[in-house]
């Protein structure tokens, strides 16, 4: 359960009821980080419009290189319910999720392009903290991607480790939308802070 309950639909209002059925019709469930996000309407809508033009944007780099980078990210961080809506996503696009149990042998992994392995390994310099991304790094992603490619995988992978890391904050954990799909009990956990 979330560290802050979600917004129930009765409570939305008029238009924030109508993106619930949207959503919910769209995906199956309203996504918990939306119905949380509900408490401040400000951040709602912004964050909507975001997502929806970032995903109308993000048109250069294939779709199956992109996501798998987002993916990559989601499991660095340990959002779970990236990973599953991240998976339910690749799945309902039309791409090879079961290769994505095998994503820590990405470098090595005969399943994995060389486009792909740039940019998982992109993913993961960018999510290190603190970030180990290259001047070399991002040449050779410009020659493989081009410029407006290796901008839309930037920006691609930083509002990831946005969202992963606010779900993660408000606990916000995987909720069914892709049941094959798990951070494993082997990645990182968070460190506590200080007097917890």
């Amino acid at each position: 359960m979330a560290r802050i309950p979600t917004v129930p639909e009765a409570e939305a209002g008029v238009l924030g009821r109508l993106v619930y059925r949207l959503v919910r019709r769209r995906y199956g469930a309203v996504p918990e980080p939306f119905a949380v996000i509900r408490h401040h309407r400000g951040l709602f809508w912004s964050a909507l419009v975001a997502e929806l033009a970032l995903q109308r944007a993000a048109r250069v780099l294939p779709a199956r290189v992109r996501e798998l980078a987002v993916y990559r990210t989601a499991t660095v961080v340990g959002c779970s319910w990236c990973v599953d809506f991240g998976t339910m996503l690749q799945r309902l696009g039309g791409l090879d999720v079961e290769r994505l149990a095998r994503i820590d042998a990405y470098a090595t992994d005969p399943l994995y392009t060389r486009a792909e392995r740039l940019a998982v390994a992109y993913a993961d310099a960018m999510t290190a903290t603190p970030p180990t991304v290259t001047d070399a790094q991002v040449a050779q992603l410009e020659r493989e991607f081009g410029r407006a490619g290796l901008l839309e995988l930037t920006q691609s992978i930083a509002v990831e480790n946005q969202r992963a890391r606010a779900n993660h904050a408000l606990g916000i954990v995987d909720q069914g939308f892709d049941a094959a799909c798990r951070v494993r009990s082997g990645e990182r956990e968070p460190a506590q802070a200080p007097g917890q």
